[in-house]
């Protein structure tokens, strides 16, 4: 049961150990068994409506389920809550009114609001559809969406009423298609002609008698049956709408089929999956204006958008033989992230748009008044690709002055805007502001931010007034924060290296952390664990440093050369080189192992990583593995002299990036690396996804030189060292057929000293315990054989 620690105790413990005890052995057994034994981290965390206790989620012992949990803020063992108490549960995604008297939120799908002055819960909806989008409207209700039909909540009467309605079909006034047979028909026979002057005088009485009625919810929005609707937010007064569609059935290119070979029929069976990268781009988003009243529907013109009739891909088009772009570049709604990519302003005089170019290049704000008028607000654009993270936008309480992050001065930092002004910058340096809340007062924001150092994550407090910022914690390894219901204090969700997510609570002024939670289990917190060393590696390939981990034993013997192994983390733009408990725990005791078996570990944050900058990011534009492989080669180099390393006895692994990085690094530099392990690798990034692979890379019809020299395939011939490929074969993010096609390759190539270990019911993220064993110790083989 988690239970109160002080938190210097917890900190002593979870980031140093004792400075005396030397680390406790672990087996690879051990290092790959099911986590469990290493205790739950807390998953989600939120405050209770009273700010006296806050709620969380663990994984239970041995089951998927997750159990909710109640901590005291006072004191005390935490309590699971009973099944027959879950109906009293606050959630974590929750909206506050004006005054911040009271709360809302959706809860298994249905809308609650609760009185934060009595603790009075409201339940208002009670379904098997799931609630959306609920936000306080300007009377004092609440306004939320089911699918496409938006509800009003009078919090006078009580009464829930349809506030609006969208169908993608056709308007049945609207006049049909011309056709010579049906005007023929209607020329000649009178009958038809009265019939349908009667239905229409039915439908305009019944629409007049709609309108002048209040009782009566308006008629539905017909936006017609050749578009598909993508997004829609009503505005707090309930009087409009924005509306985002893509066409109707938009073909985005011909899906994959997944043999399954280990199923419960018995027989062999496919899954449908993704497309390939290029195979007919993203489906280009419409805006619509519509008046709820009337049913008016306004399409919004997007070609005031600066630069949205400039092709940044021209040469590159002209150089493939491609017909230049014709028109106006396609768009979507960034929808795909907190909050959603259209905000109204607290009276609902005014919305704002994130919008995204199909080409990657370009991200828009847009403000669209309440007379339907569209203004730009903001454009960030980037040469290399906008990123998927730092999108993060909103209101100030004044309705008029936007906040949001760009990355347009390098890093990701906080903006206001008045009006159509130039933005004013709240933060700015060299390191990463993200996750921006408003102050419950709206003077100001918390945020995560990284100013210290790239790897130790905090909350900064940012004064919205003068800009200043400051550190409000100091817990090295913050994950997430919110603020509390009287906005006084921030539970934060922090970590460390050998320590789960847990709770603690800061003053939203700042002050001392009180730990609310250690979830660790018994064995895990009583081993000694090798602590990594955050250490700079310098670039000798102009990029300043290298961010990494170091592994070693704590007394080198002197005069010995150390065999290297060197781990790529995944996910391309991800970063791993931090205080938080690392997304490859696995992974981390496995560098305890090796230690342990006389290796050296290098970890690092290569270039395309995320936490240093857009430079950094976009590094590997069109040309992914190799500025990359250069990082990789100076870590080596640094090793050999400052850590005793032996150079002509280095590995390297990691999975999914970091498997396709073992293969360039075998392939392109043969020699370096005695023996590499490529988990789960992308072997041709023609294979792969659009949304990721386009940002980088274009589309393989307009850069196909990008994806030559990207592609791990194309330098297959390299090998000659020692390669373990592993691959699940249910992997439906990188397909198993990559691994094939590979494997095919070396074939054709004759080569040796390379094998293949497929993983029939896993998929890209392992999740039994007997494949990470089966996988890690065929690692393990792998480097004790080629590398001592």
């Amino acid at each position: 049961m988690p239970r109160l620690l002080p938190l210097s105790l917890l900190l002593l413990a979870a980031a140093t150990g004792s400075v005396h005890a030397a680390p406790t052995p672990i087996t690879i057994e051990q290092a790959m068994a099911d986590p469990d034994w290493i205790g739950p981290p807390v998953e989600s965390a939120w405050w209770s409506w009273n700010g006296q206790q806050v709620e969380y989620t663990l994984k239970r012992q041995g089951s998927p389920v997750r159990d909710t949990f109640r901590q005291p803020l006072a004191g005390g063992v935490a309590a699971q809550v009973a099944d027959d108490q879950r109906g009293t549960l606050d959630a974590a995604n929750r909206v506050y009114d004006r005054q911040r008297q009271r709360m809302a939120f959706v809860r298994n799908g249905d809308v609650f609001v609760r009185d934060l002055r009595s603790g009075a819960l409201t339940q208002l909806t009670r379904g098997n559809e799931r609630a959306s989008g609920v936000d306080f409207a300007t009377d004092g209700g609440l306004i939320w969406n089911v699918g496409n039909n938006w509800y009003h909540w009078n919090a006078g009467s009580g009464a829930i009423a349809l506030a609006a309605q969208l169908k993608a079909e056709k308007n049945p006034a609207d006049a049909p298609k011309a056709d010579v047979l049906r005007d023929q028909q209607m020329r000649t026979l009178e009958t038809l002609r009265r019939d349908r002057a009667q239905r229409d005088t039915l439908r305009e009485q019944g629409e007049r008698w709609r309108q002048a009625d209040p009782t009566r919810a308006p008629g539905p929005v017909y936006l017609g049956a050749d578009v598909e609707i993508v997004d829609s937010a009503l505005s707090p007064d309930a009087t409009h709408l924005i509306v985002a569609t893509k066409p109707k059935n938009f073909e985005d290119g011909r899906g994959g089929k997944m043999p399954l070979y280990v199923t419960e029929s018995g027989y062999e069976e496919t899954e449908d999956t993704r497309t390939r990268v290029g195979r007919n781009g993203s489906a280009p988003h419409a805006l619509w204006f519509v008046d709820v009243a009337t049913g008016q529907v306004r399409p919004l013109a997007l070609d005031a958008l600066p630069g949205i009739g400039t092709d940044p891909l021209a040469a590159l088009r002209k150089a493939a033989g491609k017909e230049p772009l014709k028109g106006d570049r396609t768009v979507q709604v960034m929808s795909d992230f907190m909050g959603g990519g259209i905000r109204w302003n607290a009276d609902g005089s005014q919305a704002a748009v994130m919008l995204r170019a199909n080409d990657n290049k370009d991200r828009w704000i847009v403000s669209v008044g309440g007379d339907g008028r569209m203004q730009n607000r903001h454009r960030l654009t980037d040469p290399g690709w906008i990123n998927w993270g730092f999108n993060d936008f909103g209101w100030m309480a004044d309705g008029r002055t936007l906040w949001l992050l760009s990355e347009e001065s390098g890093f990701s930092h906080l903006y206001t805007q008045a009006g159509t002004g130039k933005p004013r910058a709240l933060t700015s340096g060299k390191w990463e502001t993200s996750a921006p809340v408003p102050s419950a007062d709206g003077k100001g924001f918390y945020v995560l931010c990284n100013q210290q150092a790239p790897h130790d994550y905090e909350v900064c407090g940012v004064d919205a007034a003068s800009g200043q910022v400051r550190e409000l914690t100091d817990l090295n390894g913050v994950e997430d924060f919110s603020l509390s219901p009287d906005g006084q204090q921030l539970l934060v969700r922090y970590s460390g290296a050998y320590l789960p997510a847990q709770l603690a609570v800061v003053p939203a002024a700042g002050g001392s952390a009180r730990v609310l939670t250690d979830t660790r289990s018994a064995e895990f917190k009583a081993r000694e664990w090798i602590q990594p060393q955050l250490v700079a590696v310098p670039s000798k390939h102009g990029a300043g440093v290298v961010w990494a981990k170091y592994y070693g034993p704590a007394q080198k013997e002197p005069g010995r050369k150390y065999p290297v192994v060197m781990f790529v983390h995944g996910a391309g733009y991800l970063q791993n080189v931090h205080q938080r408990y690392p997304t490859y725990f696995r992974e981390q005791m496995f560098h305890n192992l090796l230690v342990q078996k006389g290796y050296i570990v290098l970890d690092m944050d290569y270039r395309g990583s995320e936490g240093y900058g857009r430079d950094w990011r976009t590094a590997i534009y069109r040309n992914m593995g190799h500025p990359e492989l250069e990082d990789y080669q100076d870590g080596l180099d640094w090793l050999v002299e400052t850590q005793q390393g032996d150079r002509d006895h280095a590995g390297i692994y990691g999975g999914s990036y970091g498997g396709f990085m073992t293969f360039m690094a075998l392939y392109r530099a043969p020699g370096t690396f005695k023996a590499g392990a490529a988990l789960r690798p992308v072997g041709d990034w023609h294979q792969y996804n659009h949304g990721y692979t386009s940002n980088i890379l274009n589309t393989p019809d307009i850069d196909p030189e990008a994806y030559r020299v990207s592609s791990p395939i194309e330098y297959a011939e390299g090998l000659q060292d020692h390669l373990l490929i592993a691959h699940g074969m249910m992997d439906d993010n990188v397909f198993f057929q990559d691994s094939v096609n590979m494997t095919q390759r070396l074939i054709e190539l004759h080569k040796d000293n390379w094998s293949i270990a497929p993983y029939p019911l896993e998929r890209h993220g392992f999740t039994r315990a007997d494949s990470w064993l089966d996988e890690y110790k065929r690692i393990l083989k792998l480097f004790e054989e080629h590398l001592k």
